[in-house]
């Protein structure tokens, strides 16, 4: 690799792309956006200048929305490059409130012709069906062909009366080189809109360009690329800048990660060369991990003869218009399929995987019981104050008097659970500096933690996204660590705990298949120590 190769390196490393405002809009537009108001100069505008930025931008508008018509009311025989090039051109210079108007105005003027729809229903349901033979067959006499062929015409006709309009833009889009990538990119904007304005139109819209993404990113249409020290600076930088889970420190932390005892597996789309969609990074170890630490450490990795596990320690999406199309999927169980081919000897596959909900969900949780005690008579037994309906103590009788006891020194509360919750919210994380406060609060995070993931539901799936990712995806959970991550990260996002999910060769299907049709999650007997799986009869204990 160049000098150049790296410069650019660590440029992508120290780019302030971290504000979850500025990610939910797409990368590429800030980009262009940006250029765009540098090129401006720095001096402020005179009123006249104002006026007239003001009057381009809506010439600006104007001829964007042009381009986009065009785009769909073309023949097919028509050259359509230079009116898709206009357009997505166009509509980088737009700024977002613009197209937030453009986007808008395609879900609705552009939807399906619903009179259209109505007309042939009623013409559809004015047939009447031919007769039929002994088997329920149509018979095949000249009358009969000739009904039939009125259904098949109608049936048509209803079909491509139910597309909308604006699918001929997404279909013209994906042909046109650099297509796929702005489809992307027009979706990751939708996304912002929707976060802000949860309009039925627009949620239509994305709907429709998800599936047509769906489609077009199938996994026969994938690549998957092992990512090497050896490949481009601009691929490389790209890995460096979209890394989500662990971040990438420096270059030696990159070629760490890319070197002996370790892979990074990318999947590649002929449209978007030179950028993975997805990628994931796998540790080749003795044994599962238990803590961040053992991945990504200093020390010189294992022979990877003597490896017996592949870890799978981060994956990361690089296009937010991609965000719900489960890339991640596919991509693990190829890796699997490769891993055991080019080494027979491993045996495990399994994730140390964070636990993005967990504090938010148990400090929202604590917040709301100590609320609730307060009206309650706190000194009244909890079998007295469980009369509301609501009410909940999270924590064991030991827990309680322990953690009473111990946060003396460190901080006060009316109850139990809002000690909990002052200790978990102090400032710089103070309560992982204390051996008393980590002894004492370990039991009740481990506790909640293998509740959360394996009883929290949602629409009858796990609560965490994480947990429903690889649970999907035909994984067990195998076990919590404690104190796996203390980063800023890991301790504000879990209170350090992670989680080891395993990928069982010959179970993987039937573990997801379960999991989709019915929730059930299975576990290890170690982790359902933590729960009551008797009460809960769609977790399995292995």
């Amino acid at each position: 690799m160049n000098k150049k190769g790296l410069a650019i390196l660590m440029r992508a490393r120290m780019r302030p792309n971290n504000d979850p405002a500025h990610l939910a809009r797409s990368p590429l537009a800030n980009v262009v956006n940006q250029t765009i108001s540098n090129s401006n100069g720095s001096q402020s505008s005179t009123g006249s200048e104002k006026l007239n930025a003001s009057s381009n931008t809506k010439r600006d508008f104007e001829l964007v929305r042009e381009s986009m018509h065009s785009a769909i009311s073309m023949s097919k025989t028509e050259i359509l490059d230079s009116v898709l090039n206009d357009f997505s051109e166009g509509y980088f210079r737009l700024s977002y409130e613009n197209r937030r108007n453009l986007l808008v105005q395609l879900a609705k003027e552009y939807d399906l012709n619903r009179t259209q729809v109505r007309d042939l229903i009623k013409q559809y349901l004015g047939l009447e069906f031919p007769g039929t033979g002994s088997d329920n067959v149509p018979s095949l006499g000249f009358a009969e062909d000739a009904s039939l062929s009125a259904f098949y015409r109608i049936e048509r006709n209803l079909r491509h009366s139910l597309k909308p309009m604006y699918e001929v833009l997404f279909e013209r889009l994906n042909t046109h080189p650099g297509g796929l990538k702005f489809l992307s990119i027009l979706r990751a904007d939708i996304l912002s809109i929707l976060a802000e304005d949860n309009l039925a139109s627009l949620r239509a819209l994305d709907s429709y360009l998800k599936e047509k993404l769906s489609t077009w990113l199938s996994p026969a249409a994938l690549e998957l690329h092992q990512i090497t020290w050896d490949d481009p600076a601009s691929l490389l930088e790209k890995i460096v800048a979209y890394e989500a889970v662990h971040p990438i420190s420096n270059l030696i932390d990159l070629k760490r990660r890319l070197g002996v005892g370790r892979r990074c597996f990318g999947y590649l789309h002929p449209a978007i060369p030179g950028e993975p969609l997805i990628f994931i990074e796998v540790a080749l170890m003795k044994n599962v991990a238990q803590t961040v630490q053992e991945v990504l450490w200093d020390d010189p990795p294992i022979p990877e003869c003597d490896a017996t596990c592949a870890l799978f320690y981060s994956i990361s999406s690089t296009q937010p218009g991609l965000s719900g199309i489960n890339l991640g999927k596919f991509l693990i169980k190829r890796v699997i399929t490769l891993v055991r081919k080019d080494m027979p000897h491993i045996s495990t596959f399994a994730t140390l995987s964070p636990i993005p909900g967990y504090m938010q969900w148990l400090l929202s949780k604590l917040a709301s019981q100590s609320k609730l005690a307060e009206g309650e008579d706190v000194s009244n037994s909890s079998a007295d104050r469980s009369g509301s309906t609501f009410w909940e103590n999270i924590l064991e009788p030991e827990e309680e008097g322990a953690l009473m006891d111990a946060s003396v020194e460190f901080t006060t509360g009316k109850n139990s659970m809002e000690v909990m919750l002052n200790l978990l919210t102090s400032a710089n994380h103070e309560w992982t500096k204390s051996d008393k406060l980590l002894s004492v609060l370990k039991a009740p995070l481990m506790r909640l933690c293998a509740r959360y993931l394996l009883q929290e539901k949602k629409r009858g799936k796990a609560l965490d996204s994480v947990a429903n990712f690889h649970l999907q995806n035909g994984a067990m959970v195998e076990r919590i660590n404690w104190m796996a991550d203390r980063s800023e990260k890991g301790l504000h996002q879990s209170g350090g705990i992670m989680v080891n999910y395993v990928y069982r060769l010959g179970k993987i299907e039937d573990y997801s298949q379960s999991y989709f049709s019915a929730g059930h999650i299975h576990t290890s007997n170690d982790l359902c120590r933590y729960v009551e799986p008797l009460k809960e009869p769609q977790i399995t204990a292995e």
